[in-house]
């Protein structure tokens, strides 16, 4: 049988040449049934033996599309290379982690999780520089921003454990300094739930409320279906602040903000008289009574540029997520009721726009805070008017005595420390009595100065105010702006002593009548330059100085007292501004510097 002749076939080559040759035509006609089995196992062997080699040790051409399919598999059965919606995940993504894919592959199911202002984008060619495919867990994966060229202070500072970051933009793309919680979402309004006892600061416990704005829980398929309109809103207010920076920076990066003129301008104000609720009674002149109107139509005018009209719009969505503070005195609350007017004059429903306490008067508290709930932001105004902190000592006979401790910085400072712009002012407190003569007054430590200049102490003051800012302010995630001295304008007398302006109806015209720069703003100026952390001086004293009809004088109250009705005009205000007025003005330089410095940035990150 053929089965012996193969069993007992000589193995050393005994045996005649016709014994061998009928051996040799045995053993084929023994392999010749298992010849297609015998050959479907050879192949496998070899093909499996190919496959190990090149999976642990990779050809240099490992990136062409046919290598990389082989080790792709798919979460679901996939009919065609170029079937679009289709979910890789590639073995070389873990294993190798630098191997580049021309041939991208798109991540569907993160784009649920974590849709960007830019997911309606193209997606990328074979030559994009973005086409790496990096290690990440799909949940973190964050898709790839579009404009990314213009960003805010804070560099590369992205969270990548905000999964439903959904409406971030290159301007604002770190989220320390943001109000709400680390995880909070950016949706838009229609998807967005309200923490009103969120607070903005984790220390102290009367941190300003702010919001904490959750996504809904709905599904993500109903999520997706509503996203592309509400990206494309997203993407349009980017691109409009895009566009804000490329208009006006060149023309205002080389300008003398504070060189100018004021000049009428029928399209002021920013907002109609009346048409904010929240501007304080002694700042709302037309409702109080004055007649006059045309020191609204005011705009100031610097020599060598012009102003962007500010827009308020805009400006949110360069704040969208963030905290901008004013820090100061009642001058800064001026500033600070002014600029919430006009950016609550630009956002649709203004019923998402209120004080996180649901405060409706802005005076006898220690802060205040507006939240644009559609914007997840908040503009919050915190009172220091020296910014430095008002004690109390007893004295050897008992006596409780008021003190200013020059060396400690005001109490609030824990609480704003994190904002993404901070405008601090001082100046008229030192004004007063008690501050001018010094005496018995200035503390630092347990000593109490018998008798100190004011100028001595407005610099020890300012300071420790420098100080602080440096060792707790980082300039790469805050900028820091110091509003100058605000020009008073009384007449025959000062505030308490039957000083007036109710007469005034222009402004000053003539240089001659214009009064000399405050000294103490030549302390603050020798005070910035020895600071290593960058402040913007915000010099408005001169244009200030022009307004002498910009006061609210006898108007500033509707309803007199007793003793005031008997002399009406001994008590009139001078120092402050009406609303719309002047400070308006200050808040359209402040956009202006925020302007040029986003575009500054820009430029930085673009050598880079």
């Amino acid at each position: 049988m053929a089965s012996d002749a193969v069993k007992y076939m000589p193995i050393h080559g005994g045996g005649t040449t016709a014994t061998t040759a009928a051996d040799i035509k045995s053993f084929f006609s023994a392999l010749k049934p298992k010849k297609t089995s015998t050959f479907a196992y050879a192949f496998v062997i070899t093909f499996v033996s190919f496959t190990l080699f090149f999976a642990f040790s990779p050809s240099p051409n490992s990136s062409s599309p046919w290598f990389s399919n082989i080790f792709t598999s798919s979460s679901t059965t996939t009919t065609s290379d170029n079937t679009s919606g289709s979910q890789f995940s590639s073995i070389f993504s873990y294993i190798l982690p630098n191997v580049t894919s021309t041939k991208p592959t798109n991540r569907s199911s993160d784009a649920t999780d974590s849709l960007s202002v830019n997911a309606t984008s193209p997606p990328l060619n074979s030559n994009s520089k973005n086409g790496t495919l990096q290690t990440p867990a799909p949940e973190t994966h964050t898709p790839v921003a579009k404009n990314t060229t213009f960003e805010s202070p804070i560099v590369n500072g992205t969270n990548p454990d905000a999964k439903n970051n959904t409406s971030s933009h290159p301007l604002l793309s770190d989220k320390s300094s943001t109000t709400g919680s680390n995880n909070q979402s950016r949706t838009t309004a229609d998807t967005e739930t309200v923490n009103r006892n969120q607070t903005t600061s984790p220390a102290p416990s009367k941190a300003p409320v702010s919001v904490d704005l959750k996504t809904n829980s709905s599904s993500n398929s109903s999520t997706a279906s509503s996203t592309p309109k509400k990206q494309t809103k997203t993407v349009d207010l980017v691109s409009s602040v895009k566009q804000e920076i490329e208009k006006w920076s060149e023309s205002l990066k080389n300008c003398e903000f504070f060189d100018g003129e004021w000049i009428k301008d029928d399209s002021y104000p920013l907002y109609k008289p009346g048409s904010c609720n929240l501007i304080d009674e002694q700042f709302n002149c037309i409702t109080n009574g004055r007649p006059d109107k045309d020191f609204q139509k005011l705009k100031w005018k610097p020599k060598k540029c012009s102003l962007p009209r500010l827009n308020g719009a805009i400006l949110l969505e360069m704040l969208r997520g963030r905290r901008l503070v004013f820090v100061g005195d009642s001058l800064n609350r001026n500033m600070w009721e002014s600029l919430v007017c006009i950016l609550k004059g630009s956002v649709k429903d203004e019923t998402k726009v209120y004080e996180a306490r649901g405060r409706h008067h802005f005076r006898g508290e220690a802060e205040y805070s507006f939240v644009f709930q559609d914007y997840n932001c908040t503009v919050e105004f915190f009172v220091s008017p020296f910014l430095v902190q008002e004690w109390e000592i007893v004295d050897k006979k008992g006596t409780k005595k008021e003190t200013l401790r020059l060396d400690l910085v005001g109490k609030s400072s824990e609480q704003y420390k994190g904002a993404y712009v901070i405008v601090f002012n001082t100046g008229h407190w030192w004004t007063h009595e008690k501050t001018s003569k010094g005496e018995d007054y200035y503390q630092e430590g347990s000593n109490v100065y018998h008798e100190l200049a004011v100028l001595e102490a407005f610099r020890k003051a300012l300071t420790t105010w420098g100080r602080w800012v440096e060792k707790n302010v980082n300039p790469a995630k805050s900028l820091v702006f110091f509003r100058g001295y605000s020009a008073s304008h009384f007449s025959g007398g000062q505030w308490n002593s039957g000083g007036a302006c109710d007469s005034e109806t222009e402004p000053i015209k003539n240089d001659t009548y214009l009064t000399p720069y405050p000294s103490k703003m030549k302390v603050l100026e020798k005070v910035l330059r020895g600071m290593k952390t960058p402040v913007t001086y915000l010099n408005i004293t001169r244009l200030t100085d022009y307004r002498k009809d910009g006061h609210p004088s006898v108007y500033r109250k509707q309803s007199l007292s007793e003793k005031e009705k008997k002399s009406p005009l001994l008590y009139q205000d001078c120092s402050h501004w009406c609303l719309p007025g002047v400070p308006d003005s200050w808040n359209e330089i402040l956009y202006a510097e925020l302007i040029v410095k986003l575009n500054q940035l820009s430029q930085t990150q673009r050598k880079t």
